[in-house]
């Protein structure tokens, strides 16, 4: 048996289909899951690769009108410690000035400015990222992927996505010439979310 009982439409519904699913009953408070879910990040390295990574500890809030998206919110806050890529070097250098700066800014935040409904099952989140002490606006772009209960009777939204961002608006401008030409780091991050939220008791 599965942990969860998930369905896209968990609800009757006869609204055409470019209207996306009938979310009126998933209208609520919930709380992200961190056990379940993940927040992540790629960059090109040395101009061929990837390097990727994600933040182990983090806690977010959801309000969703599933009547009316546009007055859906959202809040994240993100422990910069808790990055990792794989390699324990890499990751404490991230950690310094160079990059983060976790010792004097500890906390990465979005807090939402506005939702919408995009098509179907697509929504785009409009909010202010601050990443060391800078703030930017950003727009997610989301798919929901389902409603569940799990085994313990827990009520939960899935949504997927995420967006790109330039490193260097946040003043994450570290970076290393390569002796073939270009630098060892891109300046293009690509975020990427998979978040499973549990309703608010």
């Amino acid at each position: 048996m599965g942990i969860f009982n998930r369905s896209k439409n968990t609800a009757t519904s006869t609204a055409p289909a470019d209207q996306g699913p009938d979310l009126a009953h998933l209208t609520g408070d919930y709380t992200i899951d961190a056990a379940h879910s993940k927040i992540g990040f790629a960059v090109r390295h040395a101009m061929v690769t990837n390097v990727r990574g994600e933040f182990a500890e983090y806690e977010g809030r959801l309000h969703l009108d599933g009547s009316n998206p546009a007055a859906s919110t959202a809040e994240l806050v993100i422990k910069v410690a808790s990055i990792s890529t794989g390699q324990a070097q890499r990751d404490e250098h991230l950690r310094t000035g160079d990059f983060f700066d976790a010792a004097a800014h500890p906390e990465i935040t979005f807090t939402s400015t506005s939702a919408e409904r995009v098509d179907g099952d697509t929504y785009r989140l409009h909010g202010d990222l601050t990443i060391k002490g800078t703030t930017r606006p950003v727009a997610l772009d989301l798919e929901f992927t389902g409603a569940a209960t799990d085994v313990y009777g827990a009520e939960r939204v899935g949504f997927e996505g995420g967006t790109t961002v330039d490193r260097t608006s946040w003043g994450l401008t570290y970076n290393a010439a390569l002796e073939t030409g270009g630098v060892l780091i891109g300046e293009k991050v690509k975020l990427t979310l998979d978040v499973s939220a549990v309703r608010a008791s």
